[in-house]
């Protein structure tokens, strides 16, 4: 079974954009350090609040890259354009489903 983690980052005054992007390049890279997804989401009521999902083969993984040197420069290079302290969970998805549109 993988594991996932949820990352809830809030941005400064300001700051969002940056930290989108910043958000969306970590998370690539990510893909090219063993995770098997990611998700990011940007509320529409809050644009400072982030919904930041990784999932990975195993919590060891997870922990490489959460320690790892990409990761921990990203977090550096990017202080005091999100709130601290930033605390991930692990997650379990309980439900998911889509709906398929047809396309002309």
């Amino acid at each position: 079974m993988s594991y996932t983690v949820h990352i809830p980052w809030y941005a400064t005054a300001f700051r969002a954009d940056d930290l989108e992007y910043a958000l969306e390049k970590i998370s690539k890279d990510a893909l090219k350090n063993g995770a098997l997804s990611y998700d990011l989401y940007r509320s529409k009521e809050d644009k400072y609040k982030f919904f930041h999902f990784l999932e990975f083969p195993s919590k060891l993984e997870w922990e490489r890259f959460w320690y790892g040197e990409e990761f921990q420069d990203m977090r550096a290079s990017t202080a005091g354009w999100y709130t601290v302290p930033v605390l991930y969970s692990p997650v379990q998805r309980a439900a998911s489903g889509r709906l398929e549109l047809e396309t002309a």
